[in-house]
């Protein structure tokens, strides 16, 4: 009986999982959107009151650079951050392939089962290549820094 109770439990970890990140998805769309449509009620009252347009607040930021009318500088900012984010999972996969060849090769040194490693640290190369490749550049042509986000 202890070991159906555990497989069952198994069972229920990506269960849980997949269903709680599009629940949090989910519940995080709706806040934002409940978030821009207060801030446009409040900006049509403040026109209907006769208040100048050019003189009201800016739209609140969302968090995380985004900005409710998705300006110029949310787009640099979201590239900004799709670039790091490919970068840094690139760097987290191909050091999963290194340990994992290291790892095989160690535990069967006659054995050509080190190959394993080469799958994730081909796909970390390929994401390490994409992020260099969507950065983006300056107007004349040099890369600024994925990592540096303002």
């Amino acid at each position: 009986m202890p070991d159906a109770f555990a497989a069952i439990f198994a069972l229920t970890i990506p269960i849980v999982a997949i269903v709680g990140g599009i629940t949090a998805g989910i519940v995080r769309t709706l806040a934002r959107q409940r978030i821009i449509e207060l801030a446009q009620r409040e900006r049509i009252a403040a026109i209907e009151r006769g208040l100048d347009p050019s003189k009201l607040p800016p739209f609140p930021s969302l968090g995380e650079g985004e900005d409710l009318l998705g300006g110029p500088l949310a787009f640099e900012y979201a590239q900004k951050r799709r670039s790091q984010g490919l970068l840094i999972a690139g760097l987290i996969m191909v050091a999963i392939g290194w340990s994992l060849m290291a790892l095989l090769t160690i535990l069967e040194p006659g054995e050509n089962k080190w190959a394993v490693g080469l799958v994730p640290m081909s796909v970390g190369f390929a994401l390490l290549l994409s992020g260099w490749l969507v950065r983006p550049r300056n107007k004349n042509g040099s890369g600024g820094s994925p990592a540096a986000l303002q």
